[in-house]
């Protein structure tokens, strides 16, 4: 059986990555006049959500299967 307390920091790291860049682009006066840095943030912080997303999905499925003989 392997160790899954790993998982965790591959969900939680991806997560904080993204927040604090989605925190910091809000946090900008010209962030109604978007610019292609700020787009590119943006979809960093997307990305980052997703790996974070992936791999609680994952996670959750490999602990349900671990639980179904």
């Amino acid at each position: 059986m392997l160790n899954r307390s790993k998982g965790w920091g591959a969900i939680v790291a991806p997560l904080a990555v993204g927040l604090i860049g989605f925190y910091t682009l809000m946090q900008r006066p010209r962030f109604a006049a978007i610019h292609t840095v700020d787009v590119i943030q943006l979809l960093a912080s997307g990305m980052c959500f997703g790996v974070a997303l992936a791999f609680l999905v994952s996670w959750l499925r490999d602990r349900t299967a671990d639980k179904n003989p």
